[in-house]
């Protein structure tokens, strides 16, 4: 979610906003993050609006996958870790390319429907399309938030209650149905 992308991404304004209620979720959770920028040389950093304090990594790339070594040595250091959440730009591109990689490595992969876009429509639906028919999970950043807490009674459900109490903005997903 680099400044450059921001005039191409359809729905970037909601994507960001998606993306940072996921970062305050894994922040209250305790959940590492992950970042990656492609070519901020000539794309830019991650916009301001997205707040990466407490990231365990935060790396440049010009691999359209984030499955650097760096980022293969990361996830190592996780213990038990078995899944992953995915958001992002682009989705037929980097966030694609990357859960198809992750996959592929015996990962269970989440991606954030509601946190990641295209500069097409097309692109991101078939993208979704085809990830889930590869086993990797397409999901919303509500459902993925209450998914880690599980129950009411998890130490921190009221602040992730609190997180999701605004419904996501539908960034562009109602208008295949």
């Amino acid at each position: 979610m680099q400044e450059r992308f921001r005039p191409a991404i359809k729905y970037f304004g909601d994507i960001i906003s998606v993306g940072q209620r996921l970062l305050q979720g894994a922040r209250l959770l305790g959940i590492p993050v992950i970042v990656t920028e492609q070519y901020p040389k000539g794309l830019g950093s991650t916009v301001q609006e997205i707040d990466l304090t407490g990231a365990k990594l935060v790396l440049p790339k010009t691999k359209f996958s984030m499955v650097l070594p760096e980022v293969e040595a990361a996830l190592a250091e996780i213990p038990g870790v078995r899944s992953v959440v995915l958001f992002g730009v682009e989705t037929h591109v980097c966030i694609q390319q990357t859960a198809l990689e992750l996959i592929g490595r015996g990962l269970e992969v989440h991606i954030v429907a509601d946190a990641t876009s295209s500069r097409s429509m097309m692109d991101r639906m078939f993208a979704l399309e085809r990830l889930a028919r590869t086993g990797i999970i397409v999901t919303t950043s509500e459902a993925i938030l209450l998914q880690l807490v599980a129950d009411k009674e998890h130490p921190k459900f009221k602040e992730i209650q609190n997180l999701i109490k605004a419904s996501a903005p539908e960034s562009g997903l109602l208008s295949k149905v």
